[in-house]
């Protein structure tokens, strides 16, 4: 299971995904990719794909008693599901740069569903176990939620965005459950 920096590792999977996937000459100009936090949208970028996670959501029905057997009998507490919800949001000069980085974006994204932990550590080393993947789907949000949120942002200020869903990112707890000591010996007795 991941460490407590997950949320930062799959945000920049993301952009990476993005990134390693663009090429200039598809769209005939140069794009930015970065993850944003509310305070960046006011000096956005002027051509490129903004990430803001907007919800992070404990997975209820996923969450397990007791986590993994440890090497020495003992087992980890109990692993943290979690599903970031995010918004790409698409810049560009024109409603038509704008429609065709979403349109390519959004391509890009369901080309590399999975997000193996080779890329989730790429920037941040160490936080998935090599067996670990996470998997990136469409969202929803509701329009009048997204409308909201874009009046949060500051009025006026709405960009075309798509929602999507990173999910089964499993924080593990670094507090260990304290395990029993090994079986020695087995008695076994019939009692009338």
């Amino acid at each position: 299971m991941a460490d407590t920096r997950a949320i930062e590792a799959v945000c920049n999977a993301v952009v990476d995904v993005l990134r390693d996937s663009y090429d200039p000459a598809q769209l005939d100009q140069d794009l930015e990719f970065r993850v944003y936090t509310a305070s960046n949208f006011p000096q956005h970028m002027t051509a490129g794909v903004s990430l803001f996670l907007y919800r992070i959501f404990v997975d209820g029905s996923h969450r397990i008693p007791g986590g993994r057997r440890l090497p020495g009998g003992g087992r980890a507490d109990a692993q943290l599901p979690l599903d970031l919800h995010f918004l790409l949001t698409t810049w560009g000069k024109d409603a038509s740069t704008q429609y065709s980085i979403a349109g390519w974006m959004m391509r890009a994204l369901d080309d590399t569903p999975v997000l193996p932990s080779g890329l989730l550590n790429r920037r941040t080393p160490s936080v998935f176990r090599d067996d670990e993947a996470v998997e990136i789907v469409a969202g929803e949000i509701a329009t009048e939620d997204l409308m909201r949120l874009w009046e949060l942002i500051g009025p006026g200020s709405y960009q075309l965005s798509v929602p999507y869903v990173a999910r089964n990112v499993w924080i593990e707890s670094k507090q260990l459950e304290p395990g029993g000591a090994l079986v020695q010996e087995r008695d076994f007795r019939v009692e009338s």
